[in-house]
């Protein structure tokens, strides 16, 4: 890895959870960051199907001080998007599939980038093109077992599971093996953001990072 993906990538583990902002709002995506901010999540995935993403990208960058917080965008679907989104100043890529394109053109510019896999034979493809990460998508589909079925002969992969994921399943995604997960309407309460309770957000990051914390605490245990 690169000094600046080798940066990223520790401050996505650090978070535990990239918050997954689909459909952002440019009137509350500040208060939402700052809510997330607040309880303990730091990093923050601005979907690629918001027609404002490069704008929001760049405004939840601009509110915060250097290294508090890593800005990347999903649902990056091909490179001229992946283009864009890394030109607006998003520090890592996501997708929900494995393009080769992408991958090329992130490594060019020393940008993270986790594809969407869901087999260990896409995982180790995408893995050894130059993916930095990987985004096992949908999990809801497949569950932690299978999770942990990838991470058993394949330990050296970094996954990420996301789909599904909420406060009460979060833990056993990383007890089988999850490097960090993504998560959007569990971990961000429309109803919620709608009411301007941003409190309630706060408080459902630090159950989210709680239960991250804890479960990682028992993956050390186990293996020591």
């Amino acid at each position: 890895m690169t000094t600046n993906i080798s940066r990223v990538f520790d401050q996505l583990i650090d978070s535990g959870v990239v918050a997954v902002m689909r459909g952002a709002d440019a009137d509350t995506i500040i208060d939402v960051a700052t809510a997330l901010h607040d309880g303990g999540v730091t990093a923050y995935e601005i979907t690629a199907d918001n027609a404002n993403a490069a704008a929001l990208i760049n405004e939840v960058h601009a509110s915060f001080r250097d290294s508090e917080v890593i800005v990347g965008a999903g649902t990056v679907l091909d490179s001229p998007t992946a283009q864009e989104m890394i030109t607006s100043g998003a520090e890592f890529i996501v997708g929900p599939t494995f393009d080769p394109d992408i991958l090329e053109i992130c490594n060019r510019h020393g940008t993270l980038v986790a594809p969407g896999i869901l087999s260990p034979t896409e995982a180790l493809n995408a893995y050894e093109a130059g993916a930095d990460l990987l985004k096992v998508f949908p999990a809801a589909t497949v569950g932690p077992t299978h999770l942990s079925s990838i991470a058993g002969p394949l330990p050296h992969l970094p996954l990420m599971p996301t789909g599904g994921i909420n406060i009460d399943n979060v833990a056993d995604y990383i007890e089988a093996g999850a490097a960090v997960v993504g998560a959007g309407g569990a971990l961000m309460n429309t109803d919620a953001i709608a009411a301007g309770d941003f409190e309630s957000i706060t408080e459902t990051a630090e159950m989210f990072t709680q239960e991250i914390e804890t479960a990682r605490m028992r993956n050390s245990s186990s293996s020591s």
